[in-house]
């Protein structure tokens, strides 16, 4: 049998990593060593004390030398990709190949569009978390495209600690510092999945921006997919497909 594929996979904000992966996971199968890693922002009741992206750097190098990864592959998705942009600006050596799913940040040196979404998110601190978390949903898709209905019965026990994760998140962003020249020397395969029904102001702008930034970055548009609809959970053979293209040539 070949060599399994190391990957570790970083979640977003809301859905914890496991269920978030299961699907991914699923379909690559055998084929990967892979850990679902929650992020370090819930890892008690309520976000550390003085929570920086740091924290979630530190968090994947121990659960990688825990599982004897020397060199692996990242994937990250919304605040995942964003920590999973911090890893590889200070860890780049660990890396076989990075994989963005729409990351929710990539550094302060945003484009004017992308600022006045960022904007946009930190007003929202000052509503109610239901009010918050439906305006949240509704800044990271494009116009006319409606956020996706409420789960039927009671909300799930971890919900209760996201709002808290999303403004302790938000806050990290504007507290963080990405190297881009540490980007500008990724000599790995860089990959960056794009859903068409995604808000274009942030998510599209910022995949142009990371093109001009990482020597050998690739962007494929999912054109029915969106933020809360990403490819990972409702295309997963699709997206299982293009991950194992990157991970074989960067293994070459």
């Amino acid at each position: 049998m070949a060599t399994r594929h190391a990957v570790v996979l970083l979640p977003g904000i809301v859905l914890p990593a496991e269920p978030a992966y299961a699907a991914l996971l699923q379909v690559l199968g055998e084929r990967v060593d892979a850990v679902a890693k929650e992020l370090e922002v819930y890892a008690a009741d309520e976000p550390p004390l003085g929570y920086s992206l740091d924290l979630e750097i530190e968090g994947v190098v121990r659960v990688a030398d825990a599982h004897g990864f020397g060199r692996f592959h990242l994937v990250g998705y919304s605040a995942g990709g964003a920590a999973s942009l911090a890893f590889t600006s200070v860890h780049s050596d660990r890396l076989l190949s990075l994989a963005l799913l729409e990351p929710a940040w990539a550094g302060n040196d945003r484009t004017s569009q992308e600022e006045a979404v960022m904007r946009s998110f930190r007003a929202l601190e000052q509503l109610p978390p239901d009010q918050s978390m439906a305006g949240f949903q509704r800044l990271q898709l494009a116009p006319g495209v409606d956020p996706p209905p409420p789960p039927e019965g009671p909300p799930p026990a971890w919900m209760a600690k996201r709002p808290a994760g999303i403004r302790a998140i938000l806050a990290a962003f504007d507290q963080g510092d990405l190297d881009a020249g540490a980007l500008r020397a990724f000599d790995r395969p860089a990959y960056f999945a794009l859903g068409g029904r995604s808000n274009p102001d942030y998510f599209a702008r910022m995949a142009e921006r990371l093109a001009a930034m990482f020597p050998d970055f690739t962007i494929e548009t999912f054109p029915e997919r969106h933020h809360f609809d990403p490819p990972h959970r409702a295309e997963p053979e699709h997206l299982a497909n293009s991950l194992m293209t990157l991970w074989q040539r960067a293994e070459r």
